[in-house]
């Protein structure tokens, strides 16, 4: 599964983009956001108040309970504003 990071989330985790093996039992985006934030303070950091972070699962725009696998790409980023 590889994952994106965007603006602070990736000041915050450090990384632009990773690839991950989540356990079996992460099956959507909210179980993948928990079990990141177990990876380390960056991450708890990052993903401590989702309420501001979007998500799109492989390149579409989707919700926290959308379900996801292991060939999956996973983008994590701010709300976008249009100028």
């Amino acid at each position: 599964m590889k994952l994106l990071y965007f603006a602070w989330l990736r000041q915050r985790t450090g990384l632009a983009e990773e690839t991950v093996s989540p356990p079996a039992e992460v099956r959507t985006v909210a179980e993948l956001v928990e079990w990141l934030r177990g990876r380390g303070p960056g991450y708890a950091e990052a993903f401590a108040d989702l309420r501001p972070i979007r998500v799109a699962v492989n390149q579409e725009f989707a919700r926290f309970d959308t379900a996801i696998g292991p060939g999956d790409e996973i983008a994590l980023f701010p709300p976008v504003t249009g100028g």
